[in-house]
């Protein structure tokens, strides 16, 4: 039986990265922590610790649960780790997503293209006559 197992091998195994290397990405740009100090790819994690993990805009909490060093399926994940984000957090991955467009009421600011040719149209007739 393992005593340690990397953070960045572990992390991938319960399923937070799709690839180790992602994992150890994450680690290097201080993005993990381990019971609230950063952890370097190589750092060793033992059952009862706590993991920090930045995703995105979300932080991510979980405490291992089990030591596991093969990729498992995602219903045997629960067995390993134990999810401790707040739902605060997790709504930060649904938040809506802000656009730069803004939309206007009709006949405030700048015309339209249909706008812009009805006038044009309409000055075209007013300089023939």
């Amino acid at each position: 039986m393992m005593d340690s197992v990397r953070i960045d091998k572990y992390l991938w195994s319960i399923r937070v990265f799709k690839t180790r290397s992602e994992a150890t990405e994450a680690c290097n740009g201080n993005k993990v922590q381990v019971n609230g100090v950063n952890a370097k790819p190589s750092k060793a994690v033992k059952s009862g610790d706590t993991l920090t993990v930045r995703k995105g805009s979300a932080q991510f909490t979980y405490k291992v649960l089990a030591l596991a060093q093969n990729r498992m399926g995602a219903a045997l994940v629960q067995d390993f780790a134990e999810n401790l984000t707040p739902q605060s957090e997790l709504d930060k991955l649904h938040a809506p997503v802000e656009t730069f467009f803004v939309r206007r009421d009709q006949g405030t600011g700048r015309p339209t293209k249909k706008d812009r040719r009805s006038l044009d149209a309409l000055w075209d007739e007013l300089t023939t006559i």
